[in-house]
């Protein structure tokens, strides 16, 4: 999902989860759909010294929307951080870590929920470029692995054209939505009214 700031893409993850009414219509979740968020940011962050163990122990913020209920076993949370990588760091403390080993940490939190649509709300930002595609590139094995559905929000253009199957374009100025390959959506007069200096400069 890509679209200017402002233009609601965080608004819709949220509304999607239950944690905001729609403005109109309806939410429908179909039975059994397990969603899994990782958010922008955790408000935890610099605040309390949590380590990496327990932040993939939490649940989301909702009870009917928890990746993982207290007391999970200790197994299930060194499974999911052996997957992403992240098994050493069990024992640190979240705020110590790079924003690519925080990244690690949240995946695992969100594996070990089992989900089987996840929403991601930027998580490759304040990455350098090394760890925004070993990100991605972890981000792709985890879907295929766990055959996971993925709604990525990014406002990295290169990213959405390289790993993207299906790309949702939407602005709130024009009120424009548009749904589909990179290259359709990329290629939409729309689109490139909105991003001419990134169209200009090749990086779609």
């Amino acid at each position: 999902m890509i679209g200017r700031n402002g233009s609601g893409k965080t608004t819709l993850f949220r509304t999607m989860l239950g944690l905001l009414p729609p403005v109109t219509g309806e939410i429908q979740r179909k039975p059994g759909v397990q969603i899994g968020y990782v958010r922008q940011r955790l408000a935890f962050d610099d605040i309390y010294p949590v380590t990496a163990h327990e932040v993939v122990e939490m649940g989301a913020m909702r009870k009917a929307w928890s990746f993982l209920p207290w007391g999970q076993d200790s197994k299930s949370v060194r499974a999911a951080l052996e997957e992403v990588g992240a098994a050493h760091l069990e024992r640190r403390e979240f705020r110590t870590l790079s924003e690519g080993q925080k990244q690690r940490v949240l995946l695992a939190r969100m594996i070990v929920g089992r989900p089987n649509l996840a929403l991601l709300d930027e998580p490759t930002a304040a990455m350098d470029a090394v760890a925004e595609h070993e990100a991605m590139s972890l981000l792709d094995q985890i879907r295929r692995h766990h055959n996971m559905a993925m709604i990525v929000v990014s406002h990295h253009l290169p990213v959405a054209k390289k790993w993207a199957e299906r790309v949702l374009f939407v602005d709130s100025e024009s009120r424009l939505v548009l749904l589909g390959t990179p290259d359709e959506v990329f290629g939409h007069e729309g689109f490139k009214a909105r991003y001419a200096a990134a169209v200009e400069e090749g990086l779609v």
